[in-house]
């Protein structure tokens, strides 16, 4: 008899080992759903797992925090007894909020910018539950390199902030920073140090010292700036070391 193992393979040449098992499909991400008192109501917030998607979670605390902050109440509500989420949910409930920013308006100019928006957002949210590459620049506390990962927050209306700023006071590293995003100032970094001297090594030492002197990402005139510039009330995202927070200004 043959082996019970085997069968016989498509070329009718011998036998081949039959596939091992199907690997189970994933279990479905979730996420727990935390109750507070918000605006004199019960309102849901969704809380992060280790190393959980915190560009989503930031982004669905707005709109779960916002449908009472705002008139009319429009955002995203959960049923009362909700005491967990997963990621395929959150996801719906995001694009019902994208699809219902459609103009009202009936121009033709309009409706196709909304549609290439709609196209540009669904390249972006698959990203939203691994991290977003967005590029800060230094001269404001909403000021970052447009990117298309930035149109869903547009979208939304939701603000982006960081605290990530160059002291005026300091005209030295204004000058080496200027008006260069992140990404843009470490290019210029590498460039200076394999310039041959004086050739730009000055202006690249001053940044180089400013993105060691400020590694946590936030200094103390972009907290400043911050303070004064979110609205009170308002609700927003706030990015620092790769990670988005929901924020939102209080006394």
């Amino acid at each position: 008899r043959g082996d019970p193992e085997a069968t016989p393979s498509p070329e009718g040449g011998g036998s081949c080992p039959q596939a091992g098992p199907a690997e189970p499909p994933r279990a479905p991400e979730f996420y727990c759903v935390k109750w507070i008192r918000w605006k004199g109501e019960r309102t849901p917030v969704v809380t992060q797992s280790e190393n959980g998607p915190c560009p989503l979670l930031a982004i669905m605390n707005v709109l779960l925090l916002r449908w009472k902050a705002r008139p009319g109440g429009k955002g995203v509500k959960l049923p009362p007894q909700k005491e967990v989420v997963t990621a395929e949910e959150l996801m719906a409930h995001l694009g019902d909020c994208i699809l219902a920013t459609q103009p009202r308006e009936t121009s033709e100019g309009l409706q196709l910018n909304f549609q290439q928006n709609i196209s540009d957002t669904m390249t972006v949210l698959p990203k939203l539950s691994t991290g977003l590459d967005v590029n800060v620049r230094f001269t404001g506390v909403s000021d970052f390199e447009y990117t298309p990962e930035c149109i869903v927050f547009d979208l939304l209306n939701i603000p982006l902030y960081h605290g990530w700023l160059v002291d005026p006071q300091s005209p030295e590293t204004v000058q080496a920073v200027g008006k260069l995003s992140y990404n843009q100032l470490v290019e210029k970094i590498i460039t200076c140090k394999q310039a041959t001297p004086p050739l730009g090594v000055p202006a690249g030492l001053v940044a180089e010292q400013f993105l060691e002197a400020t590694a946590s990402q936030l200094s103390y005139h972009g907290l400043c700036e911050l303070t004064a510039a979110a609205p009170e009330g308002e609700l927003g995202v706030f990015f620092r070391n790769n990670h988005f927070s929901t924020m939102t200004k209080h006394r």
